[in-house]
């Protein structure tokens, strides 16, 4: 092995095809054991939360039952994890974990079992808050020099710092001048929020600024309200760097001095509270991740970097001390206490590798024994070696927690799909305008050859598509028994699905001797829906604003064998040629080529053609695989479509504005439309008639202006 080389003491990899990214990994004691040992906490882009607490038998070993603490699915993506005392009434750690829409805090606790594999965690969700939002990522710490307890700071896509006080919203304050979310951080020496604007520059807010200052909420005032209330939000100090921020971290190893570390994309900057450039590393590599820890030299600080060469550098100040080879790009890089053990290195890749390293060599620990001169007992010898056998004998006589593993799994579940759709129409509330809105059964069967207790069946499809029924409730299943649902998909959203697979996971629990209340287990299985649930066939459109060709390798097939369900073999003139008409009214045409070994989709939207393309890519492929053809390749050499791409996004941002300004619209005519109410109200129970003075024509004028504009708003959302 190479000198060079982090030493691999303990690694795993999470999940298959999973994503993550810098704010997925956190090292902390996050169920307050008081042993002074971090846990790992992981999330990821799936909605995976995991915590890790590894015990390898010796450096280099793969991950054990055992160290995996708990691993729960969230029903939404991970953008960050966290720990501190964010509950109050007690200075215990909690976890925070923010998704795209969401800040939940939850309370991790152990609950020990008879032997170490029966150690149980679980989560407690402690308090939400659903944001208004978009969040990009989350600071924390004492604000405003609160005691025992921390707040949490959320910057959101727009530019809008959203400040909590544990349970409740605090406020909400937008950054001037902002474009695009950067790194963000709260330093707690100087109770300011420092963060990397659009304009490559660091910028210092302070938190009472901010608590002064004018609501984020306040989209309009009156002269008299900017007067009374709010200060405009002001800058504490900039600090041009020249180039994006990838992090952004505050190190304070004691009271006197602290710092203020900047990543950047060819340099590394270290600050003082001021704003002014302490030193600044110029590198020659492109960096991923960075985290500064404390030195063992006075006056000093050491920082890792980690880098795209799967290069991991350790620097004290600006002095480059050892340079270390990992397996992976690591995208966030931690220093936990591990095992007592302090100094571990915690590396995360974005495809889930996650590595426990040391540096330096490994020491050589043998020593040889003592030659000793005197005879051997054998008689004592064959006692113990009988009383060893005995204790083996009596050890394999005993069942373990978990059962030997078997040839067939315990439980199965399956999914058929009806090959016809619904004769009778089972779509409830749906939201489609078509005549008519068709549904395919789905028949689930569960087959247990154990003893299955409180088995769960939750069924999940792609949104728009919906289900009759996405949960079910069993009774506990016997060996040798099984269990069948049916139920119906549909469409209800009046928009085109991402995708046409859903998904159906049982849970249950399987007693053993040692745990008869059931040791937790899963099941799950994929099916896929025909594409006649969302569309049927219509003529072909000759001219479409948006193409896209596939090339392949194989001479073209005629539709009449890959697209049964849509041709009527009657009709010749529908081999090569074939429309699809979407229950939501747009149209999308399929075109194989006569001459050359291409297919082209078309559609008026860009949106649509993915699922077609996606439809004719899988039947070609089986159609191949039954041929028994293995060298079936379909291509795309044509230009990206990031122009529409990027125009859809346009449009779609248009509506938004343009839903808040018919919003606020409607918003002012409700005020007036009461006003008016009240003033007419106010002159029928006078005693002494008046003259209404063109109070009804007003009132029906804005009734009629008040329908216009809610009818605007909802074709904007």
């Amino acid at each position: 092995m190479s000198l060079f080389k982090a030493r691999d003491w303990w690694s795993t990899i999470l999940g298959e095809k999973e994503e993550f990214d810098q704010g997925c990994l956190c090292v902390a004691d996050v169920d307050n054991s008081g042993s002074g040992q971090d846990k790992i906490i992981v999330g990821s882009y799936m909605g995976y939360l995991r915590i890790f607490n590894p015990h390898p038998v010796k450096p280099g070993d793969g991950v054990q039952p055992e160290d995996l603490l708990l691993e729960v699915q969230l029903r939404e993506p991970i953008l960050q994890v966290e720990v501190g005392k964010f509950v109050s009434g007690t200075e215990g750690l909690h976890l925070a974990v923010l998704h795209c829409r969401k800040l939940c805090v939850y309370a991790v606790s152990g609950t020990l079992g008879n032997v170490e594999h029966g150690n149980q965690y679980q989560i407690k969700l402690m308090y939400e808050h659903n944001l208004q939002r978009t969040a990009c990522n989350m600071t924390y710490g004492p604000f405003g020099g609160v005691k025992g307890r921390d707040l949490i700071c959320i910057q959101s896509m727009d530019g809008m710092l959203m400040l909590f006080e544990q349970e409740s919203y605090a406020f909400g304050r937008f950054l001037p001048g902002f474009l695009l979310p950067g790194p963000l951080t709260y330093s707690s020496r100087t109770d300011s929020f420092i963060t990397v604007s659009s304009c490559r520059q660091v910028e210092s807010y302070k938190y009472q600024v901010l608590a002064f200052a004018t609501d984020a909420d306040e989209r309009q005032e009156t002269e008299q309200q900017k007067l009374s209330s709010g200060k405009r939000l002001a800058v504490d100090w900039v600090l041009n760097i020249g180039e994006q921020a990838l992090d952004i971290c505050v190190v304070s190893f004691n009271q006197a001095i602290s710092s203020v570390f900047v990543l950047g994309e060819r340099n590394f900057f270290c600050l003082k509270d001021n704003g002014q450039i302490r030193f600044m590393k110029k590198l020659d590599y492109s960096p991923s991740c960075f985290i500064p820890y404390c030195s063992v030299k006075e006056g000093t600080i050491n920082t890792l970097v980690g880098n795209h060469n799967k290069m991991l550098n350790v620097y004290q100040d600006v002095t480059l001390k050892w340079a270390t080879q990992l397996p992976h790009v690591p995208i966030s890089v931690k220093v936990a206490n591990l095992q007592d053990l302090k100094g571990v290195i915690v590396t995360l890749s974005d495809n889930g590798h996650l590595q426990c390293s040391y540096l330096g060599t490994d020491p050589s620990l043998f020593q040889a024994p003592r030659v000793d001169s005197r005879e051997i007992n054998y008689e004592e010898f064959d006692a113990e070696m009988k009383e060893l056998q005995k204790i083996i004998k009596e050890a394999t006589k005993t069942q373990d927690i978990l059962p030997k593993s078997e040839k067939y799994r315990d439980l199965i579940v399956t999914a058929e799909v009806s090959p016809d759709l619904d004769a009778e129409s089972q779509a409830i509330d749906s939201e489609v305008k078509a005549e008519a809105i068709p549904s395919v059964t789905v028949k689930i069967t569960i087959q247990s050859r154990v003893t299955a207790q409180k088995p769960n069946l939750a069924v999940c499809v792609q949104a728009p598509l919906a289900v009759t029924c996405d949960q079910f409730v069993f009774d506990d299943l016997e060996p040798d028994s099984s269990e069948t649902v049916v139920l119906s998909v549909f469409l209800k959203g009046n928009c085109s699905p991402s995708e046409l697979e859903g998904n159906c996971m049982v849970s249950y629990n399987m007693p053993t001797e040692l745990n008869p209340e059931g040791i937790p287990k899963v099941a799950q299985c994929n099916f896929r829906l025909p594409l006649r649930l969302i569309c049927f066939p219509a003529q072909p459109s000759k001219a479409a604003n948006h193409k896209l060709t596939i090339d392949t390798n194989k001479p073209p097939i005629s539709f009449l064998t890959i697209f049964p369900d849509f041709v009527d073999p009657s009709e010749d003139d529908q081999a090569n040629v074939l429309g699809f008409q979407f229950l939501t009214g747009s149209k999308t045409t399929l075109l194989a080529s006569k001459t050359s070994q291409r297919y082209r989709i078309q559609s008026d939207q860009l949106e649509d053609l993915w699922l077609i393309t996606k439809e004719l890519t899988l039947r070609l492929e089986e159609h191949f695989k039954k041929q028994n053809c293995k060298d079936f390749a379909c291509t795309f050499s044509g230009s990206i479509p990031l122009q529409e791409y990027f125009e859809l996004i346009d449009r779609h941002f248009e509506l938004r504005l343009s839903a808040e300004k018919f919003q606020e619209l409607l918003s002012e005519r409700a005020v007036q439309f009461r006003a008016i109410e009240r003033r007419l109200l106010t002159r029928f129970k006078d005693k002494t008639p008046a003259p209404l003075q063109h109070l009804d024509t007003l009132l029906e004028g804005t009734f009629r202006e008040l329908k216009e504009e809610s009818i605007l708003m909802s074709c904007h959302t």
